[in-house]
């Protein structure tokens, strides 16, 4: 039995070289990278006007293919991190689901979300967007935008260029909240509207509103370590002047 128990065992040279094995095997296998597909400037589109729609992902060769309605359209050449596909004159035809591929040595290594497209008339006033405390805060601060149009029944959508997804307003209290912002949530924000009936009715976008969010943990470290060298270089100096033989 003793016999039988060494020889399943394997030296522990065989089980570091192995482990070693895999260490490698998973670092050259390199993940799938994450992309996303937006509109800038996001929103629904009015018939006759233009948008572009942005395939991003943190790569630096390959390219990107566009689909719609699951039917491939063309290929896109990444310029940076990014591929992006204008559309002009638009009309119902280029309303739909887009979705972006990212191929590199003609392998799909990574899908992208489906992006709806609208085409729609505006037939609502134009919102006005503003946000509390102000376009600039500290990190970790509430900030609250609202969105202001002149229709008592409108809900509305809060963009965020570069995002897919919209956010809606609260219909109560007509704002959207955020709680301990931080750098990620900085940007540029708009907002639109619209009403439920018989059809959807739409807004324009509202102008947009950059917010930029400020962390000053690293001003605050930095500020600390050259006060603490000038107390240094003071001391220093101090002991010197003390070491120094008085006038004869």
């Amino acid at each position: 039995m003793e016999g039988a128990k060494r020889g399943m065992m394997l030296p522990v040279t065989h089980v570091l070289v192995f482990g070693a094995w895999l260490a490698a095997q998973s670092e050259a296998t390199p993940s799938s990278p994450t992309i996303s597909i937006f509109l800038k400037p996001p929103g629904v589109i009015p018939p006759g006007g233009s948008t572009t729609i942005c395939c991003s992902c943190q790569c630096d060769s390959g390219n990107f293919v566009l689909y719609k309605n699951g039917y491939q359209l063309l290929t896109l050449e990444l310029h940076g991190s990014r591929a992006e596909f204008s559309i002009s004159n638009a009309t119902q035809k280029d309303a739909g689901p887009y979705s972006c591929h990212y191929l590199d040595g003609g392998i799909v290594l990574s899908r992208s979300e489906t992006l709806d497209v609208m085409v729609q008339e505006f037939h609502l006033p134009k919102p006005v967007l503003s946000v509390l405390p102000g376009q600039e805060v500290a990190a970790g601060a509430h900030v609250a935008f609202y969105c202001t149009i002149a229709h008592s029944s409108a809900s509305c959508f809060l963009y965020l260029e570069g995002q897919n997804k919209a956010e809606l307003f609260s219909k109560e209290q007509g704002d959207f909240n955020l709680s301990h912002v931080h750098k990620s949530n900085g940007g540029r924000y708009s907002c639109q509207c619209y009403t439920k009936g018989a059809s959807f009715k739409w807004s324009a976008v509202s102008k947009t509103l950059d917010l930029v969010v400020k962390d000053y943990t690293w001003n605050n470290v930095v500020r600390l370590v050259l006060g603490f060298a000038v107390l240094v270089l003071l001391g220093m100096m101090v002991a010197e002047a003390a070491h120094r033989p008085g006038p004869s």
